[in-house]
């Protein structure tokens, strides 16, 4: 099975370095800090995806708008849990629709045409009508 391109780890440090405009050991000093968390491979290399490129680049604008990397940190958790929260009104929102329209298909069953009714105020139905 084919992982999407933006999560699949294929850049070695030296060439995320590179694209990121970064040293090397910038990479490293933001993984120790938990800004990045790069794939493994069984020997233990570092591999880093277009994802983790992205975020490289959100870093950068973080910190040329003024940030420590304590505030980044504290800006890329929480702009992780927005999407996770947004991900969920998603679902919820969707499994509301789905239920309205469940009851709404359960509503219409349960309807009784008006003129099949036993009973209609003011009018004697017409079982019982003597014409």
């Amino acid at each position: 099975m084919e992982l999407h391109s933006e999560v699949r780890a294929v850049y070695v440090i030296s060439v995320a370095a590179e694209l990121a405009g970064v040293h090397p050991q910038t990479l490293r000093i933001y993984e120790r800090k938990g800004l990045l968390e790069p794939a493994r491979t069984t020997g233990g290399n570092r591999r880093y995806s277009d994802a983790d490129l992205q975020r490289l680049a959100r870093i950068h604008q973080l910190m040329e708008d003024g940030m420590n990397l304590a505030g980044v940190a504290k800006i890329l958790e929480l702009e992780t849990r927005v999407a996770e929260l947004n991900d969920e009104v998603v679902a919820l929102r969707e499994h509301a629709r789905r239920a309205d329209e469940e009851a709404a298909r359960r509503q219409r069953r349960d309807l009784v045409p008006l003129h099949q009714a036993v009973a209609v105020f003011g009018h004697v139905p017409s079982i019982v009508r003597r014409d």
